[in-house]
């Protein structure tokens, strides 16, 4: 949140209880606003949307599993609704709200609430994927954009490295988490 505060002067927000919580409540347009007020402001910068395909792979970190930390989830590993559990597996907390990006477990590469705490809108365009080859069909049509990881609001499974999800680009999510991830090229 204090990043989007300070490049866009505003807080969207719902839970601004602590500024390292991350910005939810965000369109795939607002996202896009962000980035290009982001690059624009720092030279050499070249922030984007990852694709979901980057995404998952970012996630996945060289895992096979349904999650980068292993075959099942708790809430002392993941922000999500522990009282909705993966699998049919034992309950746990569930936060209610988002929680400071870092404050739990990393993935194998050190990358930070790839599953839960928001669910982070990619830069592809969503289509359902069948036999035929799809390589990161970019957002462009305006319809509806991928999101991916699940959120704080999250069932357990939907918070899997390949569970993939879509919303209209004008569709802010509040009730569901909406938030982004920004990678740089």
């Amino acid at each position: 949140q204090a990043l989007w505060q300070r490049v866009m002067g505003n807080n969207p927000a719902d839970f601004t209880n602590n500024p390292n919580n991350p910005v939810e409540g965000v369109s795939w347009k607002d996202t896009q606003d962000f980035i290009q007020k982001l690059n624009s402001q720092t030279s050499d910068l070249n922030a984007k949307l990852p694709t979901q395909a980057e995404w998952e792979y970012a996630c996945r970190a060289g895992t096979n599993s349904p999650f980068s930390l292993g075959v099942m989830i708790t809430s002392r590993q993941v922000n999500y609704d522990g009282r909705i559990p993966y699998s049919n597996d034992k309950n746990s907390a569930y936060r209610g709200q988002t929680v400071p990006v870092k404050s739990l477990v990393a993935n194998p590469w050190g990358l930070y609430e790839m599953h839960g705490n928001v669910w982070e809108w990619c830069d592809d365009a969503y289509q359902e994927l069948g036999a035929e080859a799809c390589i990161d069909p970019l957002e462009e049509s305006g319809k509806g954009a991928v999101l991916r990881g699940g959120s704080w609001f999250s069932r357990g499974g939907y918070c899997r490295s390949a569970c993939h999800f879509w919303d209209d680009l004008a569709s802010i999510g509040h009730d569901e988490g909406y938030g982004f991830r920004i990678a740089l090229v």
